[in-house]
């Protein structure tokens, strides 16, 4: 089993209803946006997903449901995101009784991990499963980084085959394709540098605010990709200050209010999250209304 690691991938909110059950409803109608908008993939589970605060079984839940949705349309990703090895075992080995088709892996959580120690990680999840594996490198957020020495050991593994690039510094690129060429596929994952990332080689984008926007996301990929340079930047400079509301700390109460605006989520989010109240979500409506009130008229980008 493989994956055309390329294109939009959504790193998709989890909806839940007002008394904090899985919104099935209001999910399913944003899946359904996406797939209309012509995403490439699907990713669960991740940290605008609210990955920390999901059940086993409502991740599993969220896994089923995508699936049988999607129909085989586009890849499903649930993303590992556990503190132990034996649970990510464990965790790899739900989604992929549960149909996913590929994970999108994390170090591991609250422990700051050597390079010895990641490795190892990595390295015994990916021996326990036949899925294809995209290892998350944010170190920013998450304090380890997986170097270039890190990944050459990890590529033994050959489900091993995509990094979420995430670690801020545009030039990494380069130096990935360098090393390693078209061995390891590279997944933009800072929506503030995706566009800059694309036309430096990466060959998809791992996306937060296409959860609200998904056409406007696809545009992009899809114009840069035809060589329409140009109307990619002008969509691009539009969407800039709604893409840096996925560069905060509150970045899934920022881009689920994003989503209540365009008709495809709700606020609800789980606790210890709260929605947004006062000048802090005046602050975020003034951006997601400015941006609507000046949304660009997309060419038709499917099928460039």
């Amino acid at each position: 089993m493989s994956i055309e690691w390329k294109g939009i991938m959504p790193a998709v909110t989890t909806k839940f209803t007002d008394n904090d059950q899985l919104d099935l409803l209001m999910f399913e109608k944003n899946i359904q946006a996406q797939l209309d908008a012509g995403v490439h993939g699907i990713v669960l589970g991740g940290t605008l997903g609210e990955a920390s605060t999901l059940l086993d079984e409502e991740k599993r839940e969220l896994t089923k449901v995508t699936v049988s949705m999607v129909e085989g349309k586009v890849p499903v990703m649930m993303n590992i995101a556990e503190q132990s090895t034996k649970r990510a075992i464990l965790a790899a080995h739900k989604a992929e009784e549960d149909g996913a088709q590929g994970l999108m892996m994390l170090p591991p959580m609250r422990y700051k991990a050597g390079d010895r120690e990641t490795v190892a990680y990595f390295k015994a999840v990916a021996n326990s499963t036949s899925l294809p594996i995209m290892v998350y490198n944010n170190p920013v957020d998450y304090k380890i980084e997986v170097t270039l020495d890190m990944f050459e050991e990890l590529l033994v593994c050959k489900n091993i085959e995509a990094v979420k690039e995430s670690t801020r510094d545009i030039s990494n690129i380069t130096r990935i394709k360098n090393r390693f060429g078209d061995r390891l596929k590279i997944m933009t994952g800072v929506d503030t540098l995706a566009l800059e990332s694309l036309l430096m080689g990466a060959e998809g984008w791992i996306a937060g605010l296409v959860c609200a926007f998904p056409r406007e996301t696809v545009a992009i990929y899809e114009l840069q990709k035809a060589g329409r340079i140009q109307e990619a930047i002008e969509i691009y400079r539009w969407f800039l200050p709604l893409l840096e509301l996925d560069i905060h700390p509150k970045l899934v109460q920022n881009i689920k209010l994003a989503e209540v605006y365009t008709g495809i989520g709700t606020e609800n989010v789980r606790a210890p999250r709260l929605p947004l109240v006062g000048d802090e979500r005046k602050k975020v409506v003034q951006i997601i209304e400015k941006g609507l009130n000046n949304r660009p008229t997309l060419p038709r980008y499917k099928n460039l």
